[in-house]
């Protein structure tokens, strides 16, 4: 499942977050991008995959939001919270290629028809790559990273797509520090077979939920958000 892409065409800085995600590894997966134009439009894109990984969501997102940011002609800044992604495209595609696709192992490049794809598109564009730390409290990481469980989880996901003064995620750099960055997180809930939970850290979150089919979890940043998370997944503590 893609989202159907549209052409646009505006001057400026385009600023994209992506993000990539599977219930289990391998298992059906998901990812999520924000393509936001200044003065322009923002678009979020998603798609699903039934038997996929986390990096190939991850790569997956990035191709996607750069093909849609690829006609515009304008320079990208890109956040990930994928050290593999980064490091992959600005460092060990070079050597990759050099060596026809083997890694210093010897091993054949996992993805390597993704990191071809992406390759090609990066070569056409000039981009910023920023890693952006999740479940930092940052806003567009967090809605791609809701975008990508969502759809990895089978379920429907709204794609704004609009005027920038409409969209009510704040995407501007300054978001990645002050306040927001340091913001503390009230809880971590998970819902497993019915039964909700809450966790003081993202890492007993994630080892409840992980590989588990239909489970659900969010992050709460105060206790009226807590409650609110846990009157929609209808259940209590």
């Amino acid at each position: 499942m893609c989202i159907t892409k549209s052409t646009v065409i505006l001057s400026s800085v385009i600023t994209i977050y992506a993000d990539g995600s599977s219930i289990g590894n391998p298992g059906p997966g998901g990812w999520g991008a924000v393509v936001s134009f200044p003065k322009g439009i923002v678009k979020e894109l998603g798609g699903r995959e039934e038997h996929t990984t986390n990096n190939r969501m991850e790569l997956q997102a990035a191709i996607e939001a750069l093909e849609y940011a690829l006609s515009a002609g304008e320079p990208v800044t890109l956040y990930t919270d994928s050290s593999y992604l980064i490091n992959g495209i600005t460092k060990w595609v070079h050597g990759w290629k050099k060596n026809g696709w083997i890694t210093g192992a010897k091993e054949p490049v996992l993805n390597k028809e993704l990191w071809e794809e992406l390759h090609l598109i990066v070569e056409k564009m000039e981009i910023t790559w920023k890693h952006s730390p999740g479940h930092a409290g940052i806003p567009g990481n967090e809605r791609v990273d809701e975008i990508a469980n969502n759809l990895a989880r089978g379920e429907n996901v709204t794609l704004f797509e609009d005027e920038q003064e409409k969209y009510s995620i704040d995407l501007s750099p300054e978001t990645h520090i002050g306040k927001t960055t340091s913001r503390k997180t009230y809880s971590y809930l998970s819902l497993v077979n019915g039964k909700a939970e809450n966790h003081s850290t993202w890492k007993e979150c994630e080892a409840r939920v992980k590989g588990v089919q239909g489970a659900k979890f969010k992050k709460a940043m105060s206790e009226s958000e807590e409650k609110k998370i846990l009157k929609e997944w209808g259940v209590a503590l």
